[in-house]
């Protein structure tokens, strides 16, 4: 399977082979063949994004959460709703906006005068697929209502822990031209999402296509009119990630992971290098993209392959090294030719 990573975000590779049958992590239910599917369903509605498709599904693997980056109309949104009815789940689509509340995404208690008590009401938060659109356009106060959910898959309202539903995934968007207004992610959340994913202005052939099917009655706001069927569900998907957690990762290339991180901490031009949990992540989203890859074990080349989507929104550059046109993506490029690699 081609590497993710090596061209700005992520680079569409070749479809997915279906592997042997037998072969490592293809379980008894067909776990792989189910998840390989969900890319052919959102083919349906979804064109030209086929980078971006893939870090979805890797990110529901792991599980993780998803920071999706691109200008409006290239199909941010789509993409989130198509991936949910891929997999049979609830989806629900959050607006961010400078006046949201935080108990407008976690929920509320409210008085009810029939039975003179209060009973909580759920928010938008208690989903399988929440779309944080343009998330960068609340304050951090409501920003940080997501926080607790991302990491710890549940809400505290009223002293009150109540679990979300499982599965959980967050994908945020953000637009990367307008900055007026909006409210960049502190670091903290930053480093709560598996991946950032740039999700780039589709090919010629890709844009062509988009209009051909649009003029023969694409609705991309009626996905089953357009023949997208679930393909999977909520089982299936934790068989899926029981096995690809059940991934070895040699001792060898775990030390690997560490001093990619440890390296990234070091060069000249970051002021903030990649934490701990970003060490966690990256070994764990290598885990995926060797699933994916019908490997039972991980080489070097998934890391290298997940390493710029893991790893390039938790680094921070120097303000002077930002003036001269270094960028995160430069760093770990950097960071991948210096780091020497097992053999």
């Amino acid at each position: 399977m081609e590497g993710l990573g090596q061209v700005d975000p992520w680079p569409p590779g070749p479809p997915v082979a279906q592997p042997p049958a037998g072969a490592p992590g293809t379980g008894p239910l067909g776990a792989r063949e189910a998840v390989m599917a969900i890319r052919g369903e959102m083919a349906k509605v979804v064109v030209g994004q086929d980078a971006a498709v893939s870090g979805l599904i890797a990110a529901l693997l792991v599980p993780g959460h998803v920071l999706v980056e691109g200008v409006p109309g290239v199909a941010k949104t789509l993409l989130a709703r198509a991936l949910a009815a891929a997999l049979d789940l609830r989806f629900t689509r959050v607006q961010f906006t400078p006046d949201l509340m935080p108990s407008d995404i976690t929920g509320q208690s409210i008085y009810e005068h029939a039975t003179a008590g209060f009973r909580f009401r759920e928010g938008p938060v208690f989903t399988n697929v929440l779309l944080a659109d343009e998330v960068n356009r609340t304050p951090p106060k409501t920003q940080a209502a997501l926080l607790e959910a991302m990491e710890e898959r549940q809400v505290s309202v009223d002293g009150n822990a109540r679990r979300l539903p499982d599965p959980f995934i967050v994908l945020a968007t953000q637009n990367p031209v307008e900055y007026e207004g909006t409210y960049p992610l502190p670091e903290a959340q930053l480093d709560r999402f598996l991946f950032k994913l740039t999700v780039p202005y589709p090919s010629e052939a890709a844009e062509r296509e988009v209009l051909s099917r649009t003029d023969a009655g694409l609705d991309p706001h009626d996905l089953r009119s357009s023949g997208l069927a679930a393909v999977a569900n909520a089982e299936v998907l934790g068989l899926a990630r029981r096995e690809a957690a059940a991934i070895r990762v040699d001792p060898v290339v775990q030390a690997y992971i560490v001093s990619l991180v440890r390296a990234t901490r070091q060069a000249p031009s970051v002021s903030l290098g990649v934490s701990t949990r970003g060490a966690t992540m990256l070994l764990k989203a290598a885990k995926a993209w060797a699933w994916l890859s019908g490997r039972s074990f991980v080489t070097p080349d998934e890391v290298q392959a997940v390493a710029r989507p893991t790893l390039g929104h938790r680094i921070r550059i120097r303000p002077e090294a930002e003036l001269e046109g270094v960028t995160a993506d430069a760093v770990i490029d950097g960071v991948l030719a210096g780091v020497p690699v097992p053999r």
